[in-house]
């Protein structure tokens, strides 16, 4: 089971600012994140630029459109995530229990969301074509 911890935005983050004492994040982060590579469950982490440095591709019908950032509504957006493997949901749960506290706000939070596994597809036969597909790209990825 994959999970993925994001890290919600703020008016900061969206600056591309960081705190003064923002050692004791990075230290905070880096010994969470060595604990979950030597319990074998991280699978990526990273932080992202603010949504200046972005764009998002707005589809109306067959029309795609570019619209470059920055966007409003930091709450809705995220700094950063980190993606984990578990055996359940309880362990994730309990890892995420653990997650330093992202932000030096007084009130901040993170966001957990399991992701789909293409076995989670196999009753839809519409789907059915396209997750051998997936699979091979899996396989080819991994070697």
């Amino acid at each position: 089971m994959r999970f993925m911890i994001m890290v919600k935005a703020t008016k900061d983050t969206e600056a591309g600012k960081f705190p003064a004492n923002a050692e004791k994040l990075f230290e905070a982060m880096q010994v969470y994140h060595d604990e979950l590579v030597k319990a074998g469950v991280l699978l990526d982490a990273s932080g992202l630029k603010p949504s200046s440095a972005g764009w998002k591709v707005k589809y109306t019908g067959d029309k795609r459109t570019v619209v470059d950032g920055p966007f409003t509504e930091a709450k809705e957006m995220i700094a950063g995530y980190t993606l984990i493997q578990t055996k359940t949901r309880e362990e994730a749960l309990e890892w995420t229990r653990r997650f330093p506290k992202p932000h030096f706000d007084d009130v901040c939070e993170i966001e957990v969301r399991q992701l789909y596994e293409l076995e989670d597809f196999a009753t839809i036969d519409a789907a059915k074509d396209a997750i051998g597909k997936f699979k091979e790209m899996e396989t080819q990825l991994k070697q």
